[in-house]
């Protein structure tokens, strides 16, 4: 795959063209956008119970109701061709399909994915499902969650019952999306469901989710699945002044903890270290990297930012960061988001460019790329019809970035082979609730209107070329 850039005749300006089979599409996941969370036999998750508890997530918002996609999917999908995408990720909900996490299936939860895939397909657009995007089921979570070994046992059981019903209509499944986040903000920090505070229990998560998608794909594999992914969230490690000892740390926690056990089967030393003084190494049985170690066909990227950096003799550990005493987390100093992330696309380019030189026998996938902005509808009232934009330049820039970013990488050498940009839709955006918009297609929760966004139409304009045009 190759990377190009084309010289319009006569304008003076060129395009940067992606290579011919490059895939675009656009992310969601279940809890944020599907609502119905009573309907059809779907059990509590750990983030129903999570928002449930007052002070979890701001203005004690929930995922009950979300952008009701389990009602509005058809609509959802026809947005989706409307804009010419090629692909959509998609998270299946776990307490759907097992509302105990075990046990009896829940066939009108399948029915559901059924009906989505179908939906899909007849629109011409490839489902990429992930299995795990955060929604525990909350009886597992009873039994120990995911810092109890027979959790990922679990997860493989899951696995199998939903490409039984939908793996003649999919070909790419996803394991899990994001383990850091799900194990450290999950059990450490505790600002994520299930709201735990425990570092031993968070090193135990996140082996036990590393063992449960071993699990899953070798499940995937025995049952004729055509790719196996795992999505991470990746984030370079940048450290200001002299040494590199604090970035390295930081590094193996966030990045390596990952990527070297799915990847190479051995963790790095200095997790194994950190993990030893938080509650020791009793939960990695011999055995277990060999079967985290399976084969993947795509890495699945999630990219936002990197991360700051530097030596601060005294400063305690970061709550999130078990082992990283003496280091600071420095602030942006640049443009951000409405997160209060750093604007840094360079980062991107990086990040891509090291993945396939230090693994380079896995093809690559942004799975999640976007940006909140402080968006506002604007509404045109004329004659009986009423429509809206959302003038959300900022975006618009920041997207524009970072795919010229994975431009320069593809050309650098980087097995890059699709886009997701993140999110569709206004969704339930966590602790932050309804208050941080990252969709393309804006959604008015009050009403459930979709109105695509700018954004929306710039992205339509790049999937029909191919490619980005430059002055």
């Amino acid at each position: 795959m190759t990377a190009t850039t084309i010289a319009s005749r006569g304008s003076g300006s060129s395009t940067s063209v992606f290579p011919d089979g490059f895939v675009w599409g656009a992310a969601t996941a279940a809890y944020q956008i599907e609502g119905a969370a009573a309907e059809d036999g779907r059990r509590p998750s750990i983030w129903d119970t999570f928002s449930q508890v007052p002070g979890n997530v701001v203005d004690g918002h929930t995922g009950d109701v979300a952008c009701d996609h389990y009602h509005r999917y058809a609509e959802d999908v026809r947005l989706m061709a409307g804009l010419g995408l090629a692909a959509y990720r998609f998270s299946v909900a776990w307490p759907r399909i097992l509302p105990t996490g075990a046990g009896r299936v829940n066939a009108a939860g399948l029915d559901f994915y059924d009906r989505l895939v179908d939906e899909l397909l007849g629109h011409g657009i490839t489902p990429y499902p992930t299995l795990y995007h955060w929604d525990l089921p909350q009886a597992l979570e009873d039994a120990g969650g995911w810092a109890a070994r027979d959790t990922a046992d679990r997860f493989a059981d899951f696995a199998a019952v939903v490409h039984d019903r939908l793996g003649d209509r999919v070909g790419t499944w996803t394991t899990l999306n994001e383990p850091w986040v799900a194990a450290f903000l999950g059990y450490c920090s505790g600002v994520h469901a299930p709201g735990r505070r425990d570092p031993a229990a968070a090193f135990r998560a996140a082996h036990h989710m590393l063992l449960g998608h071993g699990l899953a794909a070798r499940a995937l594999r025995a049952a004729g699945a055509a790719e196996v992914a795992l999505t991470l969230n990746l984030s370079p490690v940048i450290q200001s002044g002299d040494g590199h000892e604090e970035a390295a740390r930081v590094d193996a926690l966030m990045n390596r903890q990952f990527l070297d056990p799915a990847l190479r089967g051995r963790y790095p030393e200095e997790v194994l270290e950190i993990a030893a003084r938080h509650g020791g190494l009793g939960h990695i049985r011999d055995g277990d990297l060999a079967v985290i170690h399976q084969p993947i066909d795509l890495l699945g990227i999630n990219y936002y930012n990197p991360s700051f950096v530097s030596a601060a003799p005294g400063e305690p550990a970061n709550p999130a960061f078990p082992g990283t005493e003496g280091i600071r987390f420095d602030p942006p100093t640049g443009p951000t988001t409405a997160m209060d992330w750093p604007i840094e696309p360079s980062g991107l380019e990086t990040l891509l460019v090291r993945l396939s030189r230090d693994y380079p026998e896995v093809g690559l996938l942004v799975t999640e790329n976007g940006a909140a902005f402080d968006d506002h509808l604007v509404d045109d009232v004329g004659g009986d019809a009423v429509k809206g934009t959302v003038h959300d330049d900022d975006r618009i820039g920041y997207l524009d970035g970072h795919l010229r970013a994975a431009h320069a990488a593809i050309s650098a050498g980087a097995d890059l082979r699709g886009y997701l940009v993140w999110s569709l839709l206004d969704n339930f955006e966590w602790a932050y609730g309804y208050h941080k918009r990252f969709g393309i297609v804006y959604i008015d929760f009050e009403t459930q209107r979709r109105v695509p966004k700018d954004s929306a139409l710039w992205y339509r304009d790049v999937i029909e070329r191919n490619g980005l045009r430059s002055a």
